[in-house]
């Protein structure tokens, strides 16, 4: 807006709204009636999904760490009964385990903290280890009656791992 040539601005009609905003409140804040632009509705409380329980989470955990244990054991057996007549197959048999450790070590703790590559981790992990376990049952090693059991382990870790419980309580936050 120019300034009018007497260098002031002449005083605004009486009751013309001038633009101006006020810095101090000059009568009570004005209340709004309409309650349904200022709250979000709630579901009702029957309705609210309750968070997922962690017992397939920690039962794969569980699992995983046995199948460990077992197949670390079959494996260093293996590989102390055949070191002085198979020597490649005492390798490839310790670099499964290498690899089967190192993966299901890596899944238990990231399921635990609710990740989820966790779970597939422990899954390959027992793809792993059940190979390892096959490469004792090709050797033809004079084996007793439980070792047969052991592979029910890793399939164990998998299934859990895998199932949709796990993958929703991995995936809550």
């Amino acid at each position: 807006m120019s300034r009018p040539p007497g260098g002031e601005f002449p005083d605004p009609p009486s009751g013309a709204h001038t633009h101006i905003i006020r810095r101090a409140p000059t009568g009570p804040v004005p209340v709004q009636h309409d309650p349904a632009t200022t709250a979000i509705p709630r579901p009702p409380a029957s309705t609210a999904a309750a968070p997922p329980g962690g017992t397939t989470a920690v039962a794969a955990c569980v699992m995983a760490m046995l199948s460990g244990w077992a197949t670390s054991v079959v494996a260093t057996d293996l590989i102390s009964g055949w070191w002085d007549t198979d020597r490649l197959f005492c390798a490839a048999v310790g670099f499964l385990a290498f690899v089967f450790a190192a993966s299901t070590i890596c899944g238990v703790v990231m399921l635990l903290q609710r990740r989820q590559v966790g779970r597939y981790l422990i899954a390959v992990g027992a793809v792993v280890a059940l190979l390892a376990l096959c490469g004792v049952f090709i050797a033809g090693a004079k084996l007793p009656w439980f070792i047969y059991v052991i592979p029910a382990l890793p399939v164990g870790s998998a299934v859990l791992a895998l199932l949709p419980s796990t993958r929703r309580w991995a995936a809550a936050d």
